[in-house]
């Protein structure tokens, strides 16, 4: 490993580690430390942590979703026509939605015309050598998943740090020098659950692991209220859309959308982002029941996942399948409604059982 010597820089260390509902089994927060004024005696370990450069040749994919990187909306819209909707992003692109209700989900986002990332899931997804469902081994097998991977663009130099938890649930593979692709696991089966393929600068913006680099990140987008309603609506339908498809997998019927249900979630959201707590309970001490009685919802039973700073609806569903709690609601049988509330990257998803 060729280390560059003589230089002293300033290194940021981004620790990226989401986190949701009451247990700790999956738990993405961002930290942020500078490291700076670097006295001479540090400078060897100053020298350890610079990332080295790395040569990485283009591995063959066979699947027709992975050539759909770097083509144009209007390339997608002539082969796969319109979309079902298009959302907007929290990083300067917005979502081509293209669903089955039942089987099939795919996003491509889409910046200055150019497709930049895509996530899929479902069935009969055109993603060979590998396909949801399939063995973590046999996949693991053919990429070599590894706990460090690294992106150089000019003298800038980037290496995200995968934790064990990041390598059973989300292992990264960089598939050529500006792209990479996400496997997300579902660790109760140790089966590919949903992929996301993406553009180094949209991993950069996401920054869903342990980064260290030597360089700068992009720059956060600022939003406005109006923009970011149209985030958090897209998100909200979205997280509606993946947990359909999760359940049709599982062998269990849909969920129908209940509107005041939503807005009973989208008000705990808020509620929670607001005053800086994550909870069941409100600060009041009210919970679901409660929140649900203020709207005079009839239900025969209730449930709630809830998540926070996730960059996006998808890595919050997968979030959810990863966890005991959230995955038995998900996959409950008794529940026929759904409602989604979305505030900022604070998720509530509220389930009820109403008679047929």
């Amino acid at each position: 490993m060729r280390i560059i010597r003589n230089i002293i820089s300033l290194t940021l260390i981004a620790i990226v580690v989401f986190y949701f509902i009451e247990s700790a089994e999956t738990s993405p927060k961002e930290v942020v430390s500078n490291i700076t004024n670097v006295a001479k005696e540090k400078r060897n370990d100053l020298q350890s942590k610079i990332v080295p450069e790395e040569t990485v040749s283009s591995i063959p994919l066979e699947g027709d979703i992975f050539s759909w990187i770097g083509k144009t909306q209007q390339e997608l819209a002539g082969h796969l026509g319109e979309p079902s909707r298009v959302d907007q992003s929290a990083y300067d692109y917005e979502w081509w939605v293209y669903r089955d209700t039942a089987t099939q989900y795919i996003q491509f986002g889409i910046e200055d015309n150019k497709i930049i990332t895509i996530y899929a899931t479902g069935e009969k997804l055109e993603t060979k050598p590998v396909h949801v469902g399939q063995a973590y081994e046999d996949i693991r097998h053919h990429f070599n998943f590894t706990n460090e991977v690294t992106y150089k663009e000019g003298i800038s130099t980037y290496t995200f740090r995968l934790s064990e938890e990041d390598l059973r649930m989300r292992p990264l593979v960089k598939i050529n020098d500006n792209t990479f692709i996400q496997f997300y696991f579902d660790t109760f089966t140790s089966k590919l659950s949903s992929l996301r393929i993406l553009s180094a600068n949209t991993l950069l913006k996401h920054r869903p692991y342990e980064i260290e680099y030597r360089g700068k990140l992009p720059n956060e987008p600022e939003l406005t209220e109006d923009e970011w309603a149209k985030i958090e609506k897209g998100m909200e339908q979205q997280i509606v859309d993946i947990t359909n498809v999760m359940r049709n997998q599982h062998g269990i019927d849909k969920l129908d959308w209940e509107e005041s249900v939503s807005n009973v979630a989208y008000q705990h959201s808020k509620d929670m982002a607001e005053n800086n707590y994550f909870s069941h309970y409100s600060l009041n001490g009210n919970g679901l029941k409660e929140r649900l009685e203020v709207e005079s919802v009839f239900y025969t039973a209730a449930g709630e996942n809830i998540a926070a700073q996730y960059p996006d609806a998808p890595a919050a569903m997968e979030g959810w399948l990863n966890s005991e709690g959230h995955r038995e609601a998900l996959f409950n049988d008794e529940y026929t409604h759904i409602g989604v509330g979305v505030y900022r990257f604070y998720y509530t998803q509220n389930f009820l059982g109403k008679p047929l």
